[in-house]
């Protein structure tokens, strides 16, 4: 089994590229989970959902909490359900850590990533804050409370910072680039998997 984790700020493209990997490895005849945070399908990512749509800090605060227990039944399922799939992946996991201030975000990532099991292959897709927030107001939804410029901004440099080991796609390349860099991933981890 491989466990691929696709993260980035929003509106970066993650569910898309996500979307290019599981297809690839459909295509090798792989079974693929895949799993979108917040998950909606349980209470924890339905409410973690609600509270990123109020403002305050009391809701950023909840909608922290609710995206930690909403990440652990993932992991609690990936852990059930291992031998039922050839590949896990997680479209959010360790890069949620950039949301938080930014003193506590370098201290909560080596505590998260010291407790909780690290990704075989960790995907970070990079746009700009103005691509980002373009795309955002291109869905014609409600703003989140981390969905402005400041905040994204401030989201991104994090995120780029704590990628040590990451795989970095820049998602605004042409579709077509973004894809065959995508592809040739997956292809490399099935190589590796088949020595």
């Amino acid at each position: 089994m491989t466990w691929y984790v696709v993260d980035g700020m929003d509106g970066c493209g993650k569910t898309t590229c996500a979307d290019i990997i599981k297809r690839k490895l459909e295509s090798e005849g792989r079974r693929v989970f895949l799993v979108t945070h917040p998950d909606t399908r349980c209470l924890a990512g339905r409410l973690e959902n609600a509270y990123l749509h109020k403002e305050g800090k009391l809701f950023k605060l909840l909608s922290t909490l609710f995206y930690i227990i909403d990440v652990l039944e993932s992991l609690a399922h990936m852990a059930v359900h291992r031998k039922d799939y050839d590949d896990f992946i997680f479209v959010r996991y360790l890069m949620a850590v950039a949301y938080l201030p930014e003193r506590l975000q370098k201290k909560a990532h080596r505590i998260i990533s010291g407790i909780l099991p690290m990704p075989d292959e960790a995907i970070l897709v990079d746009v700009d804050a103005e691509t980002s927030m373009r795309r955002i107001l291109e869905r014609g939804e409600d703003l989140e409370a981390f969905e402005n410029m400041e905040d994204l901004t401030r989201v991104r440099n994090s995120m780029l910072s704590l990628s040590e080991g990451w795989t970095v796609v820049d998602n605004s390349s042409p579709m077509d680039d973004v894809k065959a860099q995508l592809e040739e991933h997956v292809d490399g981890v099935l190589r590796g998997l088949s020595r």
